[in-house]
């Protein structure tokens, strides 16, 4: 049977080359694989454009091609590069990051992981001038250094390329030095009201914020639930507030409400 591809107008080649390339990865990982050709006829465009995005997208670490086909490999056991994250579900995690940011009050102090959702969460702030912010991610550190006044704590660490981000026993020994006012970290997959994701030194950074925050805040988009990884880093109940964008199921909200999960549903 032939794969089904459908996306919104908008991202059928009309935008420019980056909304394509998102339109692409986000028809890959929904499918597993697509062929050159099926893409072709998802985006309107020529083989060899589809092959110029393709490799922009494999060198980002989100794809890859195997025998004809295009495969996805940003998954369970893999993880993107963050600049191509920052852009996917762009509208999810600002929706989120609205919602999160007020829980941020004047003169708080926070631990941002990695995750692209904190650059989304510093812009929602009306003003960060008046927070402190202790980070491992140099996305979220270039988004304080850009607010004059603002206070930035940057951990130490091993500098991994593909996370923009500093990681190892150095960043878990200096977070783990600190207690901050409020933890806001994301996932890659949500299964059996566990947090997961691939790398076992992302695990080790989030789990040290959230042991030293006073109040911890998940931040997730809809396409995090039921999507496997290999390590577990929290359990949903351990988050005071675990904010999730509107396109989130019905059955996934009542789920996480009965089992004692304390949901803050963003409004689009």
């Amino acid at each position: 049977m032939p794969t089904v591809l459908t996306d919104p107008p908008s991202r059928r080649g009309q935008d420019g080359p980056r909304s394509r390339q998102l339109a692409i990865a986000e028809t890959v990982i929904r499918n597993g694989s697509v062929s050159v050709e099926e893409l072709v006829t998802l985006t309107g465009v020529s083989a060899m454009t589809i092959y110029r995005d393709l490799t922009v997208l494999e060198d980002s670490g989100v794809l890859t091609r195997h025998r004809g086909q295009v495969v996805a490999v940003a998954s369970g056991l893999h993880e993107a590069d963050a600049d191509f994250r920052l852009e996917q579900s762009s509208a999810e995690k600002q929706q989120v990051a609205a919602e999160a940011s007020t829980l941020v009050t004047s003169g708080c102090s926070l631990m941002l992981d990695d995750s692209t959702s904190g650059v989304w969460l510093l812009r929602s702030l009306a003003d960060i001038s008046n927070v402190t912010v202790v980070t491992n991610s140099l996305l979220v550190a270039n988004e304080v250094t850009s607010c004059r006044g603002a206070k930035l704590m940057v951990t130490g660490g091993e500098y991994q390329a593909w996370a923009h981000s500093l990681m190892g026993p150095a960043a878990v020994r200096t977070i783990r030095s600190m207690h901050a006012d409020l933890c806001f970290v994301s996932a890659s997959g949500i299964f059996e009201m566990g947090c997961y994701h691939p790398y076992q030194e992302v695990v080790e950074v989030k789990r040290a914020m959230l042991d030293a925050a006073e109040t911890k805040v998940l931040l997730l988009d809809h396409t995090k639930f039921n999507r496997r990884a290999l390590f577990k880093f929290a359990d949903l109940q351990e988050f005071d507030h675990v904010v999730v964008d509107s396109k989130t199921s019905p059955e996934v909200l009542r789920h996480l409400e009965e089992t004692g999960v304390q949901v803050r549903v963003a409004q689009p």
